[in-house]
């Protein structure tokens, strides 16, 4: 089931705005979950391949996939990381944008494991459509082990203009630091694809994916349109979350829910994220105070306290503060 946010209900709504007649149709956007298979870089080429075209012929104008789909999530050691890493012009995102030729406009986001140039392994997002490969984001903020697999990225999200609006990638922990689906937004994005892995963890009854609230919040502080693609299937013990979703400028979530494999759908006026008036006289980008942000983009605390190598029930005393060098 699809939603068509072209028209907002302005009433009683916090972004009380007229949307402007961008005389196009909304983007019709799906985030696909999958099921990647550990170290199976062929299979999970072929089936994601595979997948962006069924979604394509189904209408689909702004594909993404999950994060690390080419690899699976789960690796072990930085030697498996290596197997399954490829470089930005391989074969197997050649074979994305191969797909994307079914369809007028198409571009895909798609998580994979890269090989830079240098030799060093990313967790990646490659923006690619009929042209190829238009831009590569590096995860920035890596999340618990990966940091041992893994270089951080060095750059904010390129955004990338495409034939449904401009669009930037982040990845799965990127959503956790608001300071960074903002930079996309500042920068132009008018869509914020979100390749993800979120793994299942306690959740209160009724309540939505902690992932999904963080891009609930991301969507509506920026008035920017957000797109999860999670996973599902068991990998070494780990279980997924299944939170793909699609999430309206306006901070709500307009695709059904998804168990197992399958599309979150939505109908996105994607350049109605430009118009970012509040109420007769209010702006979001206007009412900034920049000038009172200095902390957020501060240099490193210079002291942290230090991390716990092991949970024990003994009484123990206020951690050390350490020096960040």
């Amino acid at each position: 089931m699809s939603h068509d946010t072209a028209s907002h209900d302005t009433s009683g709504s916090w972004f009380d705005v007229g949307v402007d007649d961008f005389s196009r149709r909304p983007a019709r956007v799906a985030a696909l979950q999958l099921a990647p298979v550990l170290m199976d870089l062929a299979g999970n080429a072929a089936r994601s391949t595979a997948a962006i075209s069924a979604a394509l012929a189904g209408g689909a104008d702004v594909v993404v996939l999950p994060e690390l789909a080419t690899s699976g999530y789960v690796l072990a050691d930085v030697h498996e990381a290596r197997a399954v890493a490829v470089p930005a012009s391989s074969s197997v995102l050649a074979g994305w944008a191969e797909a994307c030729r079914a369809r007028a406009g198409a571009v895909l986001v798609g998580g994979f494991c890269e090989l830079g140039e240098d030799g060093r392994l990313f967790n990646s997002a490659a923006v690619v459509d009929a042209s190829g490969v238009r831009a590569v984001y590096r995860k920035v903020h890596l999340w618990d082990a990966e940091r041992h697999l893994f270089s951080p990225g060095d750059a904010a999200p390129t955004v990338v203009e495409t034939a449904h609006g401009r669009l930037a990638a982040l990845i799965c922990y990127d959503l956790g630091f608001p300071e960074w689906p903002r930079a996309a937004a500042l920068a132009g994005a008018d869509l914020i694809a979100v390749p993800t892995n979120w793994a299942l963890g306690y959740r209160p009854p009724g309540e939505r994916p902690i992932g999904q609230v963080a891009a609930m919040g991301a969507a509506r502080a920026n008035h920017v349109a957000v797109v999860c693609a999670d996973r599902t299937g068991t990998e070494r013990g780990v279980e997924w979350t299944e939170g793909s979703a699609v999430v309206s400028a306006e901070g709500w979530v307009v695709s059904d829910a998804v168990v197992g494999e399958g599309v979150a759908w939505a109908d996105v006026d994607v350049r109605a994220s430009r118009d970012r008036r509040l109420g007769r006289a209010g702006h979001l980008w206007g009412d900034r105070r920049p000038d009172l942000y200095g902390a957020l983009v501060a240099p490193a605390l210079t002291q942290v306290p230090a991390m716990r190598e092991r949970v024990s029930t003994a009484p123990v005393a206020e951690p050390a503060l350490l020096p960040l060098d």
